[in-house]
């Protein structure tokens, strides 16, 4: 898929499935979800090369891990349309004794899902491991890594980001959502963290800033220019402004919806502007 149109129309009918899933249960995560719906689309539609054939191991592929893990209804979404599982499992978002927990588990066995990721600040730590695993096993393919910016507040970010620069890990992209907001306000209130930019910089990392982070030619560039980045002694990291609620106005420019669910009637409001483009399940 390389149209922007379609990209444009599969990003929509996720923004469907997350707003659905949520409501139904009355439960997840869907200002961040939404935030991200087009960098995780951009992914998994155009940039990722792997096989729905899952395995763990991920052989001669490129791999993704989702560190901020309570956005789960955005990766259930996108990987379900790309082909992972059946797209009807959907409707089991966050029930007892499914696949689709409320965070990514692996013991359930949903294709796709490599780690658990409910507790924050883990996942670049892990994604590091698959990155010099894929070296030693004479792996060309890349490692890929969604954080959250308010993730960031945890120390063990900064150690595997210093090993990453230090060890010179230089086949992973790790892409930070910079909205500014988390569950109890913005990322500057609870814990201002100054430049994250220069942050990376002084860890020797390679940083691309993209401004118009729902933008799926924006994003499309930069992956494409973090790709080129890679194989030249230095880990890569995507710096994506994104607006948590993008695509919904009334969740948009706020942290209230980081983990509240619509309403019947905020449901309604909310899929309207998001008129169906796959399918519903």
């Amino acid at each position: 898929m390389s149209n922007t149109q379609q990209l444009q129309d599969f990003t929509q009918q996720v923004r469907r499935d997350i707003l659905r899933m949520v409501h139904k249960v009355n439960s997840g995560h869907p200002g961040g979800s939404l935030g991200c719906a087009e960098f995780i689309t951009c992914l998994y539609q155009e940039v990722m090369e792997y096989s729905t054939a899952f395995d763990m191991d991920g052989k001669d592929e490129d791999l993704f891990f989702l560190s901020n893990g309570h956005i789960s209804p955005v990766f259930y979404s996108v990987l379900a349309h790309s082909g992972f599982f059946p797209v009807s499992e959907l409707a089991t978002f966050r029930l007892l004794n499914t696949r689709l927990q409320g965070h990514p588990t692996t013991h359930e066995g949903l294709p796709g899902i490599r780690i658990a990721s409910g507790s924050l600040g883990q996942g670049m730590s892990v994604a590091l491991g698959a990155a010099e695993a894929k070296k030693l096993n004479e792996d060309d393919k890349i490692i890929y890594t969604l954080h959250g910016d308010g993730e960031l507040q945890e120390g063990q970010n900064w150690e595997a980001i210093m090993y990453a620069s230090a060890k010179k890990v230089d086949n992973i992209i790790c892409t930070i959502d910079l909205n500014g907001k988390q569950i109890d306000g913005a990322t500057d209130d609870v814990l201002a963290m100054g430049s994250i930019k220069a942050k990376f910089e002084a860890f020797d990392w390679d940083v691309i800033v993209v401004e118009k982070g729902n933008d799926i030619e924006a994003i499309l560039f930069a992956l494409s220019a973090a790709k080129q980045k890679t194989g030249k002694g230095k880990p890569v990291c995507i710096l994506l402004h994104t607006e948590m609620g993008n695509g919904v106005d009334f969740m948009m420019h706020t942290h209230a919806w980081h983990g509240k669910a619509p309403s019947d009637e905020q449901l309604e409001n909310a899929l309207s502007q998001n008129p169906v483009t796959l399918g519903d399940y």
